[in-house]
């Protein structure tokens, strides 16, 4: 009896799985064969779930007509730029939260995680008036300045606990052997905490590279325009551009797709020890 109700609960298990990884996987694989279909094929009924021929159609219009490249390196300089300024910024404030006591920790620990609370769109009004005040908007420079700003908060928090998590006889010892405090950190702790610090610049890029509403609004033309500006820009009032959308968001979800699969066991290993304090 016990091994039948075993069975039945692998059968119910890889059931719900195989259910999950459809819901998954599908929206990815529609958006890939949408892309590689002919304009003239992508409306077809009945629907198609495999091209009868594969168009990059969609692919060289990108590249021709919306000029995809630009964006893409807008993409990626503003938010490896961004991500690994913040990261730098986020892990010496998170060591001295970490390592200090003073009067104000849990006032800055307390503002930094309710930033996390209010959705960026809110600020948008104010902080355009202020770019502009500064002569940045519609410049690369200025949005990752803005970037930077909006990554520091929680990564700050997330770099804390993995800090925390490092004994302090570690640092105690490198000291007494020599080392300055400014030293020990880059010498003996941050070695420790490569994966939490891998982990946190792949979440900071990812929020960049993915981010629409400050590109939005402080983006105008087409030469700083980043991707996900561009894949709005797919949309008219009248129609949208189903072909160039989907072939611009598989171009879109490649670079995150890949950086994961190359840092996971960073990823892994950084959450794991940042979440469980020794």
């Amino acid at each position: 009896m016990i091994g039948k109700e075993s069975t039945a609960g692998r059968v119910v298990k890889f059931a719900f799985l195989g259910v999950w990884l459809l819901f998954t996987v599908f929206p990815l694989y529609w958006i890939t064969v949408t892309s590689l279909k002919a304009p003239g094929d992508i409306f077809q009924f009945p629907l198609a779930y495999w091209p009868e021929r594969f168009s990059l159609e969609n692919y060289s219009g990108l590249f021709g007509t919306a000029d995809f490249g630009t964006y893409l390196t807008n993409s990626l300089i503003v938010s490896t730029v961004a991500g690994a300024t913040a990261t730098a910024i986020s892990m010496l404030s998170a060591y001295v939260l970490a390592r200090f006591e003073f009067r104000t920790k849990s006032a800055l620990l307390m503002a930094a995680l309710v930033t996390q609370m209010i959705p960026s769109f809110i600020a948008l009004g104010p902080l355009y008036l202020l770019m502009t005040d500064l002569q940045m908007v519609d410049n690369r420079f200025g949005l990752i300045l803005v970037y930077i700003a909006v990554c520091i908060p929680f990564c700050t928090v997330m770099l804390r606990g993995f800090f925390e998590n490092i004994p302090d006889a570690l640092e105690e010892a490198a000291m007494i052997d020599g080392l300055s405090r400014f030293s020990a950190l880059f010498r003996v702790l941050l070695p420790v905490m490569r994966p939490g610090i891998i982990a946190a610049f792949i979440f900071n890029f990812v929020n960049c590279w993915n981010e629409l509403f400050l590109s939005v609004t402080l983006m105008n033309s087409d030469s700083n325009k980043t991707v996900p500006t561009a894949l709005n820009g797919f949309i008219s009032s009248f129609n949208i551009d189903w072909g160039s959308m989907s072939a611009a968001a598989v171009l879109t979800i490649l670079p995150t797709m890949l950086l994961f699969a190359f840092a996971s066991r960073h990823i892994v290993q950084g959450l794991t020890s940042g979440a469980v304090k020794g």
